[in-house]
Formats: C-alpha cells, sequence, structure tokens
C-alpha cells in the first residue's frame, strides 16, 4: 500500500517564510562563493509550500530558480504566490539568465526580499523589472539577518575589498604561545572545530610565511563538509616557503604573493604572483586588490603576531574573531605586534559583537566601529 504523500509545511506568517529561507541561505556556505548565498521559499495564499532552494555553485542555479523548478515539478501554479527571497533576484546576464526575469514568466503576485542587492550590475533593478510588470514588491524583512550572511560579499560590493576577519585563540593574559612557540593546544577542541566553520565561510585563508615556517600549518577545511576550499594564501616577501610546507598539499588551490624580484622554488605547488612592497612587508592595500579581483568576499587571517600588527596598523580589520581559554600563561607569545602604545583615550575602540560560551572557551567576536573606512588603525 503506498503511503499518503506529507502535506506541505504551511508558514503562518511572512517572518516564518523568510526565516526558512534564511536557513536554505546558510546552506550555500561552503558552496556558492562568489555568488551571495541566497534563500528562496515560495508560498500560496494560505501559506503553503510551493518551492523552496538555494544558490548553487557558481555558473548553477540560483535559490529563485531553484525554488521556482520545484515548485512546477510538483505542478504548483504561481498564480496569487508570494515569492519570499533573501537577497534582490539579479536583474542580469551573468554566469546564469536573470532571476527577475524567470519570476516574471511565473506571474507570482508578490516578491519580498530581505536585501537590495549593492551589485552595480543589479542595484534595485531587479525589484524595478518586477514592479513594472505588476508585481507587488517589498524589501527589508529580516534584512539585518540576511546582511550577517553575506557581509563579505555586500563589503566587497560596496568598498571594493573583502571584509576581513582576524582571528586568534589565546590565553586570558593574551598569549598565543610560550615563549618556546609550542601552543598545541590552548583551547579546547569544541573552538578549533568552530573555527573550522569560519574557515568554510572564507573565500580564502591567509597567513604568513612566518607561520607557515614555525608550524606547518595546513589551513584548510577538514572536519565539516564542503563543496569549496577556500583560496590558501601566504604572504612571503621573499619567497622561502618551501616545497615541503604541508599548507601547499590538496585539497584546494594555493597562491603565495611574494615581492617583486624574489623568485620562489620552481617545484612549489601554488599559483605565485609579485606583490609591491613596503617597508615592513607586502602592501596589503594591494594584497586586498588582488583578491578582491578574485572575487574574495570574507577573507579570514590566521597569522603570527607580526603580520597581525601589520593588518590592525594598515586599519583593514573589519572584525575580530578571538577565541580565549581561562588559563593563564604568563610570558609569551603576544597576539599582534603593534606600535609604541597610545594614551588611552585615543586609543581604537572595538565595538562588542557577540559573546559566546564555546565549549570551555569563550568566543569574542568584535567590530570596526568603521568597518568601510580605515578607522581601526592600531598606531598613528
Amino acid at each position: 500500500m503506498t503511503s499518503p504523500s506529507p502535506e506541505p509545511p504551511v508558514f503562518p506568517s511572512a517572518a516564518a517564510a523568510m526565516q526558512a529561507a534564511l536557513a536554505l541561505a546558510e546552506k550555500a556556505v561552503g558552496l556558492s562563493d562568489p555568488n551571495p548565498r541566497v534563500g528562496c521559499v515560495i508560498v500560496d495564499a494560505q501559506g503553503h509550500l510551493l518551492g523552496q532552494g538555494h544558490t548553487q555553485q557558481a555558473g548553477g542555479p540560483h535559490a529563485e530558480i531553484m525554488a521556482l523548478r520545484a515548485a512546477r515539478d510538483a505542478g504548483h501554479s504561481l498564480q496569487g504566490a508570494t515569492v519570499y527571497v533573501t537577497l534582490e533576484p539579479c536583474a542580469h546576464f551573468g554566469r546564469t539568465a536573470p532571476c527577475a526575469n524567470a519570476l516574471i514568466e511565473a506571474g507570482p503576485a508578490k516578491v519580498v526580499a530581505a536585501l537590495e542587492d549593492p551589485n552595480p550590475k543589479v542595484a534595485g533593478q531587479g525589484l524595478a523589472a518586477l514592479r513594472q510588470a505588476g508585481i507587488e514588491v517589498e524589501l527589508g524583512l529580516m534584512a539585518e539577518q540576511a546582511a550577517e550572511l553575506n557581509i563579505g560579499f555586500l563589503h566587497r560590493m560596496r568598498t571594493g575589498r573583502p571584509f576581513v576577519r582576524l582571528k586568534w585563540a589565546s590565553s586570558l593574559d593574551g598569549r598565543t604561545a610560550h615563549p618556546d612557540g609550542h601552543s598545541q593546544w590552548i583551547t579546547g577542541d569544541a573552538a578549533r572545530l568552530d573555527n573550522q566553520a569560519w574557515r568554510r565561510r572564507a573565500g580564502a585563508i591567509v597567513t604568513g610565511v612566518g607561520t607557515v615556517l614555525a608550524d606547518d600549518p595546513r589551513l584548510d577545511v577538514r572536519a565539516l563538509p564542503t563543496s569549496l576550499q577556500p583560496l590558501r594564501v601566504v604572504l612571503d616577501s621573499q619567497a622561502r616557503t618551501p616545497p615541503t610546507a604541508r599548507i601547499l598539499l590538496p585539497p584546494g588551490q594555493v597562491l603565495l604573493l611574494h615581492a617583486e624580484g624574489a623568485h620562489p622554488v620552481a617545484a612549489l605547488n601554488a599559483e605565485c604572483r609579485a606583490i609591491p612592497r613596503r617597508k615592513l612587508g607586502l602592501d596589503l592595500e594591494a594584497v586586498l586588490a588582488h583578491l578582491a579581483e578574485r572575487e574574495i568576499n570574507e577573507l579570514h587571517v590566521e597569522a603570527g603576531a607580526r603580520l597581525n600588527g601589520s593588518w590592525l596598523a594598515a586599519g583593514r580589520v573589519d572584525e575580530l574573531l578571538i577565541y580565549q581559554a581561562p588559563r593563564l600563561i604568563g610570558p609569551g607569545r603576544a597576539c599582534a605586534d603593534l606600535a609604541a602604545p597610545l594614551p588611552l583615550d585615543e586609543a581604537h575602540r572595538w565595538r562588542w559583537h557577540e559573546v559566546q560560551p564555546i565549549g570551555t572557551d569563550l568566543r569574542l567576536r568584535l567590530r570596526s566601529p568603521h568597518p568601510s573606512a580605515k578607522g581601526n588603525r592600531a598606531s598613528p
């Protein structure tokens, strides 16, 4: 005897439908980069689910197309339906055809979008096309949650550079390692697994050659399933990375950025690019510009104190991701090498964004008060 088909879910409110779309968008993490993470839910006038989907890999279907296909395959008409989508439907031909056109052809009564797409190729044009076709449009429902999910994409579209997240793990007294460099493990298993999730969000993971030589890290995503490995980037002005470094091993691609005139080892399993140099290392503005050209949205920095200090002094850190263990180490390695201390009334203040227990440790997330400008300099 064939069991009856389950009844489709019913969403009692617009907020419930958008929340479901956001949950779908989460599934695009580690899959859709460099495209934004978008979810789409289509319901009828009574709130019954007609179709749903999320953005696939770059070049694959967007969330709206996946939801429209699901509704069509189930034999549903979209007459009178409402489409909930976490980002404005695109209105241009890129890797795929415009989603706004597909929605117009399907003919729903209403489209509710959480955010307008700041991509200059879209920037309200998708919503305008829907309105011109006689479809009711609503904008702004659960916009803050949708923005957090796509903070890197939105930031790159608005500023022309990736969103930079600087991570370290330290003791209560701000030490990342003993004086001899031993650091395994300051934080517990739960914190290290949590950091894997932040790596998976990133389009690229950046470290310095000092960390490569001292710790020989892999810096890949290996404890969580992912369809994409972040690009691993080594800042190595003198091209000292050895061909035996574990960061060069699969899976994923590796980019070595060195100073002009340096000569990487020929057998290096990495793409090598020359970047302008400044007094204390590579020009971080040039690094960001190059990664923006590669459509990197979120940049995850895991480095030593010297490079951490350089990023902070350059004023290009948008978020600090700190795992703090309930330990006191005493003398040891600092989180970041900064210049001479500023008077307290001039020191840059970070804005608390989140404090969350992770296993036996704390996860601290702090944001610059000026994320789109050079407002987080650690020294004059």
